[in-house]
């Protein structure tokens, strides 16, 4: 088992938090704002005329054009051979620039040959942030390159396309999958649509952080269930952010 445990040092599981790149819609710059209207089209819903503009706070956040990352929370795990304990390290990349954000993101990358993990990353997450990576002008990092790459040289795990099996339309939530493997709720005092508000209104980017480093453990636990390990088996949180 310890060998096992140690192979998995190399999968560096990860969550995203995002928000609209400004609070309000008037905030834009001109180009910006033409291009959103235009998207705003394509996403509002037919019946409903809406103001132009409207949908920018509830809906930026999920397009990397018009959106920014504003936390990535990353865990793996390390076994400790003598104490035969198995640990889960955890740390939070949330500035007040989003480009000191990425930046440490980025030099957690280069530290090792990482297999990334996320819930649905590679529809979300890993584009999201490689295309935030290249606007904020920094070189994207290797575990991030795939262009040219054949699919068994690409280093990303989804725990949303494990759970498919092949099935190209069936979607899963995280809290789902929580849920059905009888794994602690990462959704306490806060969800993905809140974030938003947490973020502009609250200002409590604190809260986001710690809610992002839940659905990092979710994701872990959901990867070691699917490996079919005990869901009471013994693991430490350490969490970086405090030491």
């Amino acid at each position: 088992m310890g060998n096992f445990f140690n192979e998995l040092s190399d999968i560096l599981f990860l969550d995203i938090e995002t928000a609209s790149q400004e609070e309000a819609f008037e905030a834009l710059p001109p180009r910006l704002k033409e291009e959103w209207i235009k998207k705003e089209k394509h996403i509002q819903p037919k019946e409903e005329e809406l103001e132009p503009g409207s949908l920018f706070f509830n809906k930026a956040g999920i397009y990397a054009e018009f959106g920014k990352v504003i936390c990535v929370g990353v865990g793996y795990f390390h076994f400790v051979e003598d104490e035969n304990k198995l640990e889960f390290r955890t740390k939070s990349y949330g500035e007040e620039q989003e480009y000191d954000t990425l930046t440490g993101f980025v030099e957690l990358l280069q530290r090792k040959k990482w297999i990334l993990c996320a819930h649905n990353g590679k529809e979300f997450d890993f584009p999201y942030l490689s295309r935030r990576i290249l606007i904020n002008r920094i070189p994207l990092p290797e575990p991030l390159q795939i262009a040219g790459k054949k699919p068994w040289e690409v280093r990303h795990l989804d725990t949303l396309e494990l759970w498919k099996f092949g099935d190209y339309k069936h979607y899963t939530r995280l809290e789902l999958l929580a849920a059905i493997f009888d794994i602690p709720t990462s959704k306490e005092g806060i969800d993905g649509s809140h974030v938003n508000e947490a973020y502009y209104h609250e200002k409590d980017l604190e809260k986001i952080r710690e809610y992002c480093l839940r659905d990092v453990l979710v994701t872990a636990q959901i990867y070691l269930a699917f490996q079919g390990l005990p869901p009471d088996l013994e693991i430490e949180i350490v969490n970086k952010d405090l030491e």
